[in-house]
């Protein structure tokens, strides 16, 4: 799951994985109350994309 700021400054969420209603309210209200969480957890996703991006890149240049 990943939070990010959209163009107008919304919070817009993404999830990485089916997840109930329940579990996606949680999450946000426990991002909406920390503020480090949520950086965190950006910071994660930043990661992992990166991570993704660097291994499609390298079995392009394989290819």
């Amino acid at each position: 799951m990943e939070m990010r700021e959209g163009a107008n400054m919304n919070r817009v969420l993404s999830a990485s994985k089916l997840m109930k209603a329940s579990e996606v309210v949680k999450r946000c209200s426990e991002m909406k109350k920390s503020p480090a969480l949520l950086f965190i957890t950006e910071l994660e996703a930043k990661c992992q994309l990166r991570e993704m991006n660097r291994k499609v890149s390298s079995r392009m240049e394989v290819s």
